[in-house]
Order: structure tokens, then C-alpha cells, then sequence
């Protein structure tokens, strides 16, 4: 069984999904220290001046698990989110179809981080069909850090191959440890599609957040996604 393993994402990105995808069962990493400057509370999307960065502002981030992370209350972020999503997408094809359910998710009022992105990511999952089985580490008997905890969760799942990110396999992964473990190795390969997109002035911008996709190509959405991955197997050597 193939087990891709992620950080949670606000708004996430295309390659995100295309894992998901592949995965046959994928685990949200909820319980690991939160990354600062990371994609954990923030992505882009496309305005008719190009890409732009929102945001969700946190509290005191340093050296704490994901879950504890606090959303900033003094913050009118889900005002401007909601806004700018709207002002930018409302022309696109597929914005009626599918904003009315991410909608009121910038209604709530959200106290942590890691529920917002939770809610995201069912919202998200049904619009593109995906009906992969999702598990969050926090509720897993695992222990570990690093490759070590990687292993323990694929077999906590159930699994017997990790999916990895391609960049992974060359800078913090130790394919030994998954293999001392019992564990296969794959690799997400990925080349962000191109896509009808609103602004043509400003020129194609890819790597944007999966609202961007879906707006603009609607049901074509999974189809782009897996057209742009493949899953890479360690049998051969690892990727250059």
C-alpha cells in the first residue's frame, strides 16, 4: 500500500493534491513542529497583477507543534481572503460552481490553525473527487522523528511504500531507515501543468494554490493534476 505523508497546507497547491491522488492512503503530519515562513498558513493566488500571497496570521509560531498553533484574533484576515478570492476569481468559468463551498469557511471564526486547513482540505477533496482515505498523525500511536517516524506511520497505516516528495530523497530523507523498517521507497515527480487561467496579460503563473485550477477548469481539474505527476519507484536508481 502506498502512504504519502504531508504537513497541512492553507489553500494548498497543486502538487499537494496530485500526492493525495496517488497515495492509496495519505497522512496529514498535524503533530509535528510548525514551519515559519512555510506554506502551512499561506499560498498564492493569481490577481490581474500576478501572483499574490495570502496569509493567515498566527501567534507565536517558534518551536510549537502544528495543532497549537493560534490564528491572530486582532487579524480582519478571513475579510480580505474572502474578498480577494472573490475580486480575483468571480469571472472565471467554474467560480459559481464552486465557491459557494469554500465560502463559509471565511464565515467562521477560526481559533487554530490546523482545523481551518482541516476544513479546507474536505472542502477541496470533494470538489476535485478524490476519495483517497485521509489519517492525521495526531491520532496515530506513533512516535519518532524524521525518516524514523515516516516509517512508523506508514506502518501505522498500514503501508508498505512511503511517496515521498522528489526534492525529500536528496536532502533530509535516509532511504535506510524506510528499508530497515521494511519500507519501499517512491517519489512524487511533477512538472506543474499549464492551464487556462484568467489575466493573460500577466502571463501564465504556475505552482498557485488548487482554488486557481479549479475556478478556471472546473471538472478538468483531476485529469490536469494526473496528467502532471507520475510515481517514481526506488528499484531504479534514485532521481537525479
Amino acid at each position: 500500500m502506498l502512504v504519502g505523508i504531508h504537513q497541512p497546507h492553507y489553500l494548498p497547491w497543486l502538487r499537494y493534491f496530485e500526492k493525495i491522488v496517488r497515495s492509496e492512503v495519505f497522512i496529514v503530519l498535524d503533530h509535528v513542529g510548525y514551519e515559519k515562513n512555510g506554506y502551512q498558513n499561506r499560498n498564492r493566488i493569481k490577481t490581474a497583477q500576478g501572483a499574490t500571497v495570502l496569509t493567515v496570521p498566527v501567534c507565536k509560531p517558534a518551536q510549537r507543534p502544528i495543532l497549537e498553533i493560534e490564528i491572530d484574533p486582532r487579524s480582519s484576515w478571513r475579510a480580505r481572503h474572502g474578498r480577494a478570492l472573490e475580486m480575483s476569481y468571480r469571472k472565471a468559468p467554474y467560480f459559481a460552481r464552486y465557491w459557494p463551498e469554500l465560502e463559509p469557511i471565511y464565515a467562521r471564526e477560526w481559533t487554530h490553525l490546523a482545523p481551518l486547513n482541516r476544513a479546507m482540505l474536505e472542502v477541496f477533496l470533494r470538489q476535485l473527487e478524490i476519495d483517497t482515505p485521509i489519517l492525521y498523525s495526531s491520532e496515530l500511536p506513533v512516535r519518532g522523528r524524521s525518516t524514523q517516524l515516516l516509517a512508523e506511520l506508514c506502518r501505522a497505516a498500514g503501508g508498505d511504500t512511503y511517496l515521498s516528495g522528489a526534492n525529500a530523497v536528496h536532502t533530509y530523507l535516509q532511504p535506510e531507515v524506510l528499508h530497515a523498517a521494511g519500507i519501499r521507497l517512491a517519489w512524487q515527480e511533477w512538472q506543474a501543468p499549464v492551464y487556462a487561467q484568467l489575466y493573460p496579460a500577466a502571463g501564465f503563473v504556475p505552482d498557485l494554490s488548487v482554488v486557481d485550477l479549479l475556478f478556471n477548469e472546473g471538472p478538468r481539474a483531476r485529469e490536469i493534476l494526473l496528467a502532471a505527476g507520475s510515481v517514481m519507484h526506488a528499484e531504479a536508481a534514485g532521481p537525479q
